[in-house]
């Protein structure tokens, strides 16, 4: 299950995403988003948990949980589907 993480301290990076939602199930990847101007975090990222088991009980876990100064949420990643036709350049 692909799980969508936002309210991701500025600091934290893959190895961080990754370590902090490990410790409740196997974690695949996990990704922080950054900013391709700025080259920092956008304090949200992507999770990806083989089991859905272990994915909903973080889900369970962690949503709306302070984590700092902020508030996580963490949701099942909805597919996005784009009706644009991709650029060539």
């Amino acid at each position: 299950m692909l799980l969508f993480v936002t309210g991701l301290l500025d600091d934290m990076d893959d190895t961080d995403l990754k370590e902090m939602f490990e410790l409740y199930g196997q974690v695949d990847t996990a990704r922080v988003i950054y900013d391709k101007l700025t080259k920092k975090s956008r304090g949200f990222g992507f999770i990806e948990m083989p089991n859905n088991e272990e994915a909903n009980e973080v889900i369970g876990l962690f949503n709306g949980v302070t984590f700092g100064r902020r508030k996580l949420t963490v949701q099942k990643a909805e597919q996005q589907q784009s009706n644009a036709p991709k650029r060539r350049w």
